[in-house]
């Protein structure tokens, strides 16, 4: 039998976390691990494992335009922001479901990986 989502059960409630927003189609909550002083991840509440498996343009804009408003909301819209989506091994994904990094509040260094 497979893990279960920690993202799933973040979306359903079943694990709490303090959501920064919650839309028809998304969440986000702040990294529990941050790695920039302003770290949110942005989640489709419908599963999907990797931006590989996106299939719905809407949902995934629907992530960019509440990371652009979060980013915002944070502050850190003037001074620059990171969006990063992380897939599969290679790609330093690290959570089988689609998840979005805004991350900000210091410098960012290129390349990034």
């Amino acid at each position: 039998m497979a893990e279960p989502c920690i993202f799933c059960q973040i979306v359903r409630g079943e694990i709490p976390t303090q959501l920064m927003a919650n839309t028809g189609d998304c969440v986000a909550f702040r990294d529990l691990n941050p790695q920039a002083p302003t770290h949110i991840l942005i989640i489709p509440k419908k599963h999907m494992a990797s931006l590989d498996d996106a299939m719905d343009g809407q949902v995934l804009g629907k992530m960019l335009v509440l990371a652009a408003s979060l980013a915002r909301q944070e502050k850190i819209s003037r001074t620059g922001y990171r969006t990063v989506i992380n897939t599969g091994a290679d790609g330093g994904q690290s959570v089988a479901h689609l998840h979005l990094h805004l991350l900000g509040g210091r410098a960012m260094a290129w390349p990034p990986g």
